[in-house]
C-alpha cells in the first residue's frame, strides 16, 4: 500500500509514514491524490504498458526522462526511464538501453540499482511510434554529484564508506566481465539512512563486455569515445579496445580526488584539452591543489592515477583498502562498507589518536667504535730541500697568466638583443 503527498505528489510506503518529509503535508492514500497534469509533458498521469502509472517527473537527461510511477499490480512505487522520442530512433541508443537493463539484472547486487523490466511499448500520449522504457527500483536520496555541487568536499569517514561500497559493486561486475566505462559522481546514487549512505551504482549503458557475453550492437562510433572526459583513463582516452577493470579503478581514483580536494585532477575548457592533459600531465598532489586536503592522499592517488595500468591498483577493492589503511583503519573494505558512519568516524579518530600518542621510535644504534691505528715506527727527519723548478722562456712562477676578459660591447649587444626580442613578442601578442 502506498500513500502520497497532495502538495509535491511524492509517494511513500504506508508503513510508518504520516507526514511528507519534504514539505510537511499530511500524507493521504495514493488513490486520494490524483496526479497533476503537466502541460509540458503529456506522459504524466498516463499508464505505460497497462502497469505503470506515471505520477511525476524526477529527472531529465540527454537520453530520456525518469518518472516516479506506481506499479498497479503490486502497488509499489518504482522509477521508470523512457527514452526521448528522437533518441528512440537510434539503434546505438537502444543498445545502450538494453545493456543497462540486462547488465543490472545479471548483477543483482545490493549496491547496483535493481532493474525489473525493460521493453518497448506503443500508443503513449504524444508518441506516434514505439517507445522504450526501463523500470527500476525507486531510490530516495541524491546523486553524489549533487552532494559535491552543494558541499564541494565530504568528510573522510563518509568518503571511505562510499568508496568501500562502490568497490564491492565494481569487483562483482568485473568478476563477471563487465567494465562500467562511465563512472562519475552522476552515476553514484546515495540513499540516506540512519547509518549513513547506501551506494547504488547507476547506468551500465556504456558497459564493455570482456568475457564473451552477447555483445549485440557495437557502441563505438567513429571519432568518438565512450565515457565522460574528466573521469577517463589514459587508455580509454586513446580509444584502446583492450580496456579492463583498471580503467574503472582510475575513474574511482578521480572521484576520490574530487570528493576530498573539491575538483577533478584534470580540467580544461573542452573535452579534447581534458583528454590531452590526461594523456600528458601528471595529477597535482591533492595537498598542492587544496591545502586542506588530507596529506595521506598524496602517495595513494599518485599510484592510483599512474598512466600505465600495470602500475596502478589492479582492483577496486585493493584501492578501497589502501584508502582506509592510509588513514589507519584496520580490517577490510567489506567491513567498512557495513559500518555506520558514526562507527567509522570513531574508528578513524581512534586510529589518529593512536598515531599521535605512540612513543617516538628509538634512536638508531650508535656505530661501533673503530680501533685506534697501530703505532708508527720513528724515523729520523729528512732535511728540507727546495723543489725543482722547470724553466721555460717567458714564464716565471711568480707571474700569473692573464685571462681574456669579454669586451663590454658584447654584453651591451646581448642586452639590446633581449630587449628587442621582448618587444617583438609583445607586438606579436598584441
Amino acid at each position: 500500500m502506498l500513500v502520497a503527498c497532495p502538495k509535491c505528489q511524492r509517494t511513500y510506503p504506508a508503513e510508518g509514514s504520516t507526514f511528507c518529509p519534504h514539505d510537511g503535508a499530511k500524507l493521504l492514500s495514493i488513490d486520494d491524490v490524483t496526479p497533476v497534469r503537466d502541460p509540458k509533458d503529456p506522459l504524466v498521469t498516463s499508464t505505460v504498458a497497462g502497469r505503470y502509472e506515471l505520477r511525476r517527473v524526477i529527472a531529465n537527461g540527454g537520453m530520456g526522462r525518469v518518472y516516479e510511477a506506481r506499479e498497479l499490480t503490486r502497488q509499489e512505487r518504482v522509477a521508470i526511464k523512457i527514452l526521448h522520442a528522437d533518441v528512440a530512433e537510434d539503434e546505438v541508443n537502444i543498445e545502450r538501453f538494453r545493456r543497462e537493463a540486462t547488465t543490472s539484472q545479471q548483477l543483482d547486487h545490493p549496491h547496483v540499482v535493481k532493474v525489473m523490466d525493460f521493453a518497448a511499448t506503443a500508443m503513449l500520449p504524444g508518441r506516434p511510434g514505439k517507445s522504450w522504457y526501463l523500470v527500476m527500483e525507486y531510490l530516495d536520496g541524491e546523486e553524489l554529484r549533487h552532494v559535491l555541487t552543494r558541499d564541494k568536499t565530504i568528510p573522510v569517514h563518509r568518503g571511505i564508506r562510499i568508496v568501500s561500497q562502490l568497490a564491492l559493486a565494481l569487483d562483482s561486475a568485473h568478476a563477471r566481465g563487465f567494465v562500467h566505462r562511465d563512472l562519475k559522481p552522476d552515476n553514484v546514487f546515495l540513499v540516506r539512512g540512519p547509518d549513513g549512505d547506501t551506494v547504488k551504482l547507476l547506468d551500465f549503458g556504456s558497459v564493455k563486455f570482456t568475457k564473451g557475453q552477447d555483445r549485440g550492437q557495437k557502441l563505438t562510433v567513429m571519432g568518438t569515445t565512450i565515457g565522460s572526459p574528466f573521469y577517463m583513463s589514459p587508455e580509454q582516452a586513446q580509444g584502446s579496445p583492450d580496456l579492463d577493470q583498471r580503467t574503472d579503478v582510475w575513474a574511482v581514483a578521480v572521484i576520490v580526488y574530487e570528493m576530498f580536494v573539491g575538483k577533478v585532477p584534470f580540467h580544461a575548457s573542452n573535452g579534447a584539452q581534458i583528454l590531452f592533459k590526461i594523456l600528458g600531465d601528471e595529477a597535482m598532489p591533492p595537498t598542492f591543489a587544496n591545502d586542506q586536503a588530507p596529506p595521506q592522499l598524496d602517495d595513494l592517488l599518485h599510484k592510483a592515477l599512474r598512466k600505465d595500468p600495470a602500475h596502478r591498483f589492479q582492483h577496486a577493492g585493493e584501492f578501497a583498502e589502501a584508502l582506509g589503511r592510509a588513514f589507519g583503519l584496520s580490517g577490510t573494505h567489506a567491513e567498512w562498507a557495513t559500518m555506520s558512519e558514526h562507527a567509522l568516524h570513531a574508528a578513524l579518530e581512534a586510529a589518529a589518536h593512536a598515531v599521535l600518542s605512540a612513543p617516538p621510535p628509538p634512536p638508531p644504534p650508535a656505530a661501533p667504535m673503530e680501533a685506534p691505528p697501530p703505532p708508527v715506527a720513528w724515523q729520523p727527519p729528512v732535511p728540507n730541500a727546495p723543489p725543482p723548478v722547470s724553466w721555460s722562456p717567458g714564464y716565471s712562477p711568480s707571474m700569473s697568466v692573464p685571462t681574456r676578459s669579454t669586451p663590454a660591447w658584447i654584453y651591451l649587444a646581448a642586452v639590446i638583443g633581449v630587449i628587442a626580442l621582448g618587444a617583438v613578442a609583445f607586438l606579436a601578442l598584441k
